[in-house]
């Protein structure tokens, strides 16, 4: 079995981790390639097959797809594999050239062993780079040469709104791939605890991945700039026994944080305070570990004011951390300049892709 794992782009390696992490508990042999074919966001998952032993004692076979549907935290999508290939030079043929090729390419494969005829499907596109057509071209080219496939099986039925099986078609640079997305139409990251939106929320893959690099081991856990909560619900999800605390300068926002961690069953786990992160040592006296998406202005506040800001949170964070920060932000002057003038050093520095943006991501001690 040949699984396409999508995630979010710079946190491949932890998502990496993870997958083999959770496959090590099956017991079954597999291969992770991370970036594969030099995809960046996409890791390639090659499995045995597992099972368990239900409650009758009878062997069944274990769904690896629904697996790491059920407990990746890190992952997007789980797509099984039906074939890829690399298209030299697809970004600059023609329209009718490049749609040409995949169409071919498409035909040529049995799609007919990942769906009945009876059941309805959908084409959902993927396109990432400098091509002359269009993700809508795309999916009606996919479409269309799954259609005629088909259709000498019997009489396919196209469903775009509720459809049975879902195939991903993706076109990344010059590869192109085709797959089953099991995961459905709604990504991974998009949790359902989720029922206060902040403007600039973090997606609970990558709270995730900064969870992982600030490797906390129990002690106190903060973020300063909690907004609507992510980071700390998600670890508190994950059983953290350490004390865990949210900062939040707005009302709104603190009671945000509290209806997500409510709706996640985690509202006792963490301790939520209305405060200013620039007057940090006023809420706590020392903090373990200290983990946020920092403000950077582009969908609150005033850009201007991010450097003092920033000089400021670092000041008062210098007072109370005991171990450990990880921090995300666009300026990447700034924050230097913050964690560097007072007195911190930059262990670890990546850049993550987030809303469209590729933003620094710093791990400090």
């Amino acid at each position: 079995m040949r699984l396409l794992l999508t995630t979010s782009q710079g946190i491949e390696d932890i998502a990496g981790r993870e997958v083999a992490s959770l496959m090590e508990r099956l017991g079954v042999p597999f291969r992770v390639e991370e970036k594969p074919l030099g995809v960046e966001g996409r890791l390639l998952l090659e499995a045995g097959e597992a099972y368990y032993t239900d409650e009758k004692g009878r062997k069944r076979e274990l769904s690896i797809a629904t697996y790491l549907n059920e407990n990746s935290r890190l992952l997007h999508r789980v797509i099984l594999e039906i074939a890829s290939e690399r298209f030299e030079g697809i970004g600059e043929d023609e329209p009718e050239t490049a749609l040409k090729r995949i169409e071919e390419f498409v035909s040529s494969l049995p799609v007919e062993r990942f769906v009945k005829v009876s059941e309805s499907f959908a084409v959902r596109p993927f396109r990432k780079g400098e091509h002359r057509i269009t993700s809508v071209e795309i999916a009606k080219t996919v479409g269309e040469a799954i259609f005629e496939r088909l259709s000498r099986f019997g009489s396919p039925k196209v469903n775009l709104d509720h459809p049975t099986v879902i195939f991903r078609a993706e076109l990344v640079g010059e590869v192109f791939f085709l797959g089953i997305d099991t995961t459905g139409d709604s990504s991974l990251h998009k949790r359902p605890w989720r029922v206060y939106d902040h403007p600039a929320h973090l997606k609970a893959s990558i709270a995730n991945a900064l969870i992982e690099l600030a490797e906390p081991n129990g002690g106190s856990f903060i973020d300063p700039f909690c907004g609507s909560g992510t980071i700390l619900i998600e670890l508190a999800l994950r059983g953290y026994k350490g004390r865990i605390i949210g900062l939040e300068k707005y009302r709104k926002h603190i009671r945000g944080a509290e209806m997500n961690a409510l709706s996640a069953g985690v509202l006792d786990k963490i301790e939520f305070i209305q405060g200013d992160a620039t007057k940090l040592s006023q809420y706590v006296e020392s903090v373990d570990f200290a983990v946020s998406n920092l403000p950077y202005g582009l969908k609150i506040g005033r850009k201007s004011m991010i450097p003092r800001l920033y000089m400021a949170f670092f000041s008062e964070l210098s007072k109370v951390l005991e171990k450990r920060g990880v921090f995300i932000t666009t300026e990447k002057k700034a924050i230097e300049r913050a964690i560097l003038d007072n007195g911190f050093k930059i262990k670890h520095h990546r850049l993550i892709g987030h809303g469209g943006l590729m933003v620094h991501t710093y791990v400090v001690e």
